[in-house]
């Protein structure tokens, strides 16, 4: 079983400035990169233009660590103290539903653990301290 944590940083629309910043001032290398209009349309959730080219999802490597981004969802307010979330990253779906479940408890979910095209168990919760996990469950990912 593998487990991680991972700081993901959630910007205001200028996530992928950040991300060229922390390319020259960290020595950072993109592993992964995805913008709203590239991922699989929703018909419950309508993507505005203007956020087809924000950041739906990046990875940098950062010397032997890694740091996660997105721009916040369209829609979705952008506040200080919900701009830096950690992202428990295990291979174990058994894992991530124990660590879900302990960490709702006097908390409140933001997204229910649940099969996404990205991953077979991902969710969202904010602890009973007001610490915001995501729950990324590694595995087969649905074609995009």
């Amino acid at each position: 079983m593998t487990l991680r944590l991972i700081p993901y940083l959630v910007m205001n629309g200028n996530a992928k400035e950040a991300i060229q910043f922390y390319e020259n001032a960290l020595d950072a290398q993109v592993l992964f990169s995805q913008s709203f209009g590239e991922m699989p349309e929703n018909p419950e959730f309508p993507l505005p233009s203007e956020a087809k080219d924000l950041v739906s999802h990046a990875t940098l490597k950062v010397g032997e660590t890694e740091l996660m981004f997105s721009d916040t969802f369209p829609g979705q307010p952008h506040q200080s103290g919900n701009q830096v979330t950690i992202c428990i990253s295990t291979d174990d779906a058994e894992k991530s539903h124990k660590f879900f479940d302990a960490l709702k408890e006097g908390g409140k979910v933001d997204m229910p653990l649940q099969e996404t095209f990205f991953s077979p168990a991902y969710g969202s919760v904010t602890d009973k301290f007001g610490i915001t996990f995501q729950i990324f469950t590694e595995g087969q990912q649905m074609n995009l």
